[in-house]
């Protein structure tokens, strides 16, 4: 099966930037997360699908966010209403205004 980015309806495809550095997520994004169930009260983030190693790879990424016009921690944009998939070192955003 091949896949094209073609087929998801997305305005932007935003490159991936790795770090070494510890990206802390802001707690309004915390607070979203743990109301949608996807952290648990100690801070620990639980998504679906989402292996402890692909999510310790996810909290070093950062994006350069056409919508927020800032950069911002991967998982901030991994859940977001905007985030339509992750291609090949790419996101393909929606770019609706929040």
């Amino acid at each position: 099966m091949t896949f094209f980015m073609d087929e998801l309806e997305h305005k932007y495809e935003v490159d991936i930037k790795t770090t070494e550095a510890k990206q802390k997520l802001p707690q309004n994004i915390k607070d979203e997360l743990k109301a949608s169930g996807m952290m648990d009260d100690k801070g620990k983030l639980k998504l679906k699908g989402v292996s402890p190693k692909m999510l310790k790879r996810m909290k070093q990424e950062l994006v350069d966010c056409p919508v927020f016009k800032e950069d911002i921690q991967f998982i901030q944009c991994f859940v977001c209403p905007n985030f339509q998939s992750r291609v090949t070192g790419k996101v393909l955003c929606k770019g609706d205004s929040l």
